[in-house]
Order: C-alpha cells, then structure tokens, then sequence
C-alpha cells in the first residue's frame, strides 16, 4: 500500500503535464478535425522558451522576495511564444491545406515536428540541458509517503489552467463559437463564425497549454532534450484517445489515467518498461473502444 500511494503521488503529477498535452490534441481535433502531431514538439520548445526566459531572469529568480514573481514570468514568458508559435504553424502550415485530402495536413504535420526538432538541435546543441528548479525544493511527508512543494505547483497550476480553460469555452462568447464549430461548421459559419480566427484561437491555447507542460515538465525531471516531445506528445495523444478524442473532459481524465498507470507500472514492475503501458493501452482502446472513455458513439445514417 506505501508503494502503491506514493506511486499514485507521482503518476498524479506528470499525469498533470499529460493532461495539459492532451487538451491541445483534443481541440485542434475537435474543432478542426485534425491530428496536430506537431504538438509534441510545441510542448517541447516551450520548455525551451522557459529556460531561455529563465536565464533573462536569473537576477529576479535569485532575490528571496521576487521569486514567486519571477517564476511566473517564466510561465508567462512560455506560454506566450508557445502560443505565437501555435498560431504561425497553423497559419502557415495547416491552413493552406484545409480543404485538401486528409493524409495531407498529417504528412504536414510530420514534417513541422521534424522541422521544430532539428532546429532546437541545431540552435541549443543535443545534448541534454539542465533545467534550473526555479523554487527552493521543501519535502513534505503524509504518513509514508512524501511529495515535494514542487509536485503541489504543478497540481495547483495544472487545475488553475484545466479550469480556466472550462470556464473560457462555456462562458466566454469565444468558447460558444468554438463549441459551434466544432458540432456543425456550416451551421456557424452561416451563423457568422470566422472559422479561421476561431481555429487558430484554438492553436494559441493549446499551444499556450503546452508550453506551461513543457516548463512543467523540465522543473520536474530537471532536464529537457530537443527529442523530449516525441515521447511525451505520443503518451498525450494516447490520453486524448482514450478519454474520447475531441472531448475536454475526457483529455484531462485520459492524461491522469496514463500518468497513474505509468507511475504504478515503474513502482511495481520497473521504470524501463513504464513507457509500454501507454501504448499497450491505445491499442486495447482502438480494439475495443475507439471513440474512447466519454467519447460519443456517432450514428450514420444513409
């Protein structure tokens, strides 16, 4: 059970991240209905961008009184140029081809991936980069098992965004016209939905999410490599799928689920082998449950 708990802890924790991930996946897809395999890659530049920030502001990070403020410039500083990055990719890259077949927009999307990859190599090296913890670690304990102040930013910070985002898409008059677009196109265009402004509100945002997971993602494991985003984009996409790909509910549930999964897999079994458990689940999904935990079971009818 001691085991069981505190793998449970830490499966919860990048279980987080994944979640983050995964909504980028699941809006492009349900709004655009494209798979933006090029997302991965967003995640991993924007941890990139944040230790390129962190380094502007390492005066601010090392006063006692400004830290928390500059941890969240770091944030702040990520989530932005991910969020520009997002939005020229799916300018330049998926919106000439939205009408053409689909295998066109997904080569695209191989190819963008590959692009942003041998960039971050050719600009920071490929070597792995160390990345700074930007809070003084503080060790707590429960009975037996232990988490740390930074495991806590990452849940607080992860349902702060997860949370804002739900508010922003139900409330928001932005959010209604993405949920029109995404259960009929023609019905909102006729309507007056600018289908391209919408869609690439929805690439600033998931991008935006996944550069707060790329920094995320480096405070955790304390390095960031330029091929960081293949793997952890496969295991988001892998979360999207399984809670129902172009529902939102069902990423963060799907990213969670993966991350216990994971973290109990490396706790019981060994870490060499966590990395198969997402994998071997997207195949049990596609065999017996495609359309995914809370995805909709669609009728057609002819």
């Amino acid at each position: 059970m001691d085991v069981f708990l505190q793998q449970l802890v830490n499966g919860l924790t990048i279980g987080m991240i994944y979640a983050l991930i995964a909504l980028g996946y699941t809006m492009v897809y349900g709004i655009a209905q494209l798979i933006n395999f090029a997302h991965g890659e967003v995640f991993m530049v924007g941890a990139y961008f944040g230790l390129f920030a962190y380094s502007i502001l390492t005066p601010l990070l090392s006063s006692p009184g400004s830290a928390t403020l500059g941890v969240f410039l770091v944030f702040l500083f990520a989530m932005t140029l991910s969020a520009l990055l997002g939005v020229v990719i799916e300018r330049f890259a998926y919106r000439p081809l939205r009408h053409a077949p689909r295998l066109a927009p997904l080569i695209t999307a191989i190819g963008v991936s590959f692009l942003l990859q041998n960039i971050i190599m050719l600009v920071f090296g490929p070597s792995d980069k160390s990345f700074p913890s930007l809070i003084e670690s503080v060790t707590y304990t429960a009975g037996s098992v232990t988490f740390t102040n930074l495991q806590i930013l990452i849940a607080a910070s992860s349902v702060l965004l997860m949370i804002s985002l739900h508010v922003f898409i139900r409330h928001s008059r932005t959010g209604k016209a993405m949920r029109a677009l995404a259960d009929d196109r023609d019905a909102a265009n006729l309507v007056g939905v600018n289908t391209n402004r919408i869609i690439s509100v929805t690439f600033l945002i998931g991008s935006a999410l996944a550069g707060a997971g790329g920094v995320m993602f480096g405070m955790y494991y304390n390095t960031i490599n330029f091929h960081d985003g293949y793997l952890a984009g496969l295991k988001a996409f892998t979360a999207a799928v399984l809670g129902g790909i172009g529902n939102i509910p069902g990423a963060m549930i799907g990213g969670l689920l993966i991350g216990v999964l994971e973290g109990l897999g490396a706790g019981y079994l060994s870490s060499e082998w966590k990395n198969v458990f997402a994998f071997f689940i997207l195949i049990l999904i596609l065999l017996f449950r495609p359309s995914g935990l809370l995805g909709a079971r669609v009728v057609k009818k002819v």
